[in-house]
């Protein structure tokens, strides 16, 4: 199912959730450059990448594409923003990885960039989503299990991400320090910057769970 297009908004919404998208890839390189562990669907996609000597950002868009064939057999609704995320964040975040080097053995810089990439991502969210273009794959996914389970968010979320990064995880990819302070923080941080930009996030039907999971990791 697809979710009407507003078209009298549609030339401003895209600039705007690009932004959005851009803050969310430079949130990822950020944290995978800090070499402290990423977040959950990172350390998959790391993982990958290192396997197949694919760009992160490459294989960030492949795996948002499968995502999105889940989502659509399980007939969750789709918006354009969804197509957005996944065919823009994948190549900003190779951009930032290209720009940004990669820190060792310099614990305070690699604390602060993992730091930055939460506030990044807490930002970019908020842009995101109150641009109200649909959700992206994997909180469509989330939501779809939801709804086909009936499971809360709270676990339909947590069961798929510790499912991905289990599998990364085994596949060798970047969990550390960095992924626990990542996973502690990220929600705070959304919500700080939901009040900031003023965002009501829309309730899922039938529950009292808010959906603010961050896109693009």
């Amino acid at each position: 199912m697809l979710k009407p297009i507003r078209w009298n908004t549609f030339i401003r919404d895209f600039l705007v959730i690009q932004v959005g998208f851009a803050l969310f890839g430079l949130s990822i390189a950020l944290i995978i450059e800090a070499n402290l562990g990423t977040g959950p669907w990172s350390v998959f996609e790391v993982a990958l990448a290192n396997l197949t000597k694919w760009s992160v950002g490459t294989i960030t868009v492949l795996v948002g594409f499968s995502v999105l064939l889940i989502v659509i057999a399980l007939r969750e609704q789709i918006g354009w923003g969804m197509l957005g995320n996944i065919l823009s964040i994948g190549p900003w975040l190779d951009l930032f990885l290209w720009m940004l080097p990669s820190v060792k053995n310099n614990l305070p810089v690699q604390l602060s960039m993992v730091l930055a990439s939460v506030l990044a991502q807490g930002i970019a969210s908020a842009i995101y989503i109150g641009v109200n273009a649909g959700a992206g794959p994997r909180d469509s996914l989330m939501l779809a299990i939801h709804r086909t389970t009936k499971l809360s968010l709270r676990t339909a979320r947590a069961m798929v991400e510790l499912t991905v990064f289990a599998i990364g995880w085994l596949l060798g990819g970047p969990a550390g320090w960095g992924t626990l302070i990542f996973a502690l923080l990220i929600g705070p941080a959304v919500q700080w910057a939901f009040k900031i930009f003023n965002v009501k996030p829309h309730k899922v039907e039938d529950t009292n769970e808010i959906v603010i999971a961050p896109e693009g990791d």
